[in-house]
């Protein structure tokens, strides 16, 4: 797991080609690594850190509380599900457009109803993360907007996920297709769909994730299914929609993992226990060079590893167009 490049387990075949920066294909429930891509790289996440928020919010807020929109939520870059000052809605109302349609507004709004503030939501997330083992995640934002600081990995990113889904409404939010949405003053309800075209595009066997995208972040996608008892998880950083669309190259890469046998992996997912009380206040942001777990490396995942990512990246999709031709 402390690799530049790829990896699969011994006497696995080579995983498909694929034209990102970084990706880990693992098992969700045992945590097992069955291919990866420069896996520890600390890229930006875009959306994919509300994983991280979805997963404070579903362990620690009465879904069924109802919270008041602010112009501040409102007035939040980027992607808006449509929360307005003065409209009233149900934290899981919110929770869910989260997850499903990545609103930044409704980001805002469950950071600010956690601890009172973004800031110290943003504290939590980087104490959370350190406590479960993610020793590569900065959060700078809840929403994963570009802020200074903020990094994560494929890694961290895939053990992440791999808590959240233990967690009910974080695992029914990201499998759901459609939800109703209030409206607000003049405004009329609506209905927030899910972006996740894996979700929609009927992937068998699909179970839900996450989709991302800012421009220093590039694009970014985080996708899991079960078959045959067996659920995977994969989760691709720093990628385009070209030649192949995102979710394609996480369809192709879930279809590999299923098609392996009962074989061992390169590594483990992290799998601590995030759940420990914290204080909201208290920044804990681990340290940049530190290894991290799993990975038997001691090397600081800086910009030599981002310079042979890219080489690496380059070469999985001219493999790809041209398997593809």
């Amino acid at each position: 797991m402390g690799t530049c490049g790829d990896v699969v387990p011994d006497g696995a075949p080579a995983a498909p080609a694929v034209g990102v920066v970084s990706y880990v294909l693992a098992d969700l429930d045992s945590g097992e690594v069955l291919a990866a891509r420069n896996p520890h790289a600390r890229l930006r996440p875009a959306s994919l850190m509300k994983t991280l928020t979805g997963l404070l919010v579903a362990q620690r807020l009465p879904l069924d509380e109802t919270i008041t929109g602010t112009q501040e939520d409102a007035d939040q870059e980027g992607t808006r599900v449509g929360i307005g000052a003065g409209g009233r809605y149900t934290i899981r109302q919110v929770f869910d457009s989260m997850m499903m349609a990545s609103g930044n507004d409704a980001a805002h709004a469950l950071a600010v109803r956690l601890t009172g503030s973004v800031p110290a939501t943003v504290d939590l997330m980087n104490t959370t993360a350190r406590r479960l083992g993610a020793l590569d995640t900065r959060a700078a934002t809840p929403s994963g907007l570009d802020g200074p600081g903020m990094q994560t990995s494929a890694y961290d990113l895939a053990s992440i996920f791999r808590v959240a889904m233990r967690e009910e409404p974080f695992a029914q939010a990201v499998a759901t297709r459609e939800i109703p949405f209030p409206g607000f003053g003049a405004s009329p309800p609506f209905v927030v769909a899910n972006d996740n075209k894996l979700l929609t595009s009927g992937y068998e066997g699909y179970i839900g994730g996450k989709t991302g995208f800012t421009d220093d972040a590039r694009h970014t996608f985080i996708g899991a299914a079960e078959r045959n008892g067996r659920r995977l998880v994969v989760v691709l950083m720093r990628g385009e929609q070209r030649p192949v669309p995102m979710y394609e190259q996480a369809s192709a890469l879930l279809d590999h993992g299923f098609a392996l046998p009962d074989l061992r992996g390169v590594g483990t997912l992290t799998d601590s226990n995030p759940a420990e009380p914290a204080e909201p206040g208290t920044t804990s942001t681990p340290d940049p060079d530190a290894a991290a777990p799993g990975s038997g490396a001691t090397t600081s995942w800086g910009t030599p590893v981002l310079l042979l990512a890219v080489v690496a990246a380059v070469g999985g999709l001219f493999a790809l167009r041209a398997g593809r031709r």
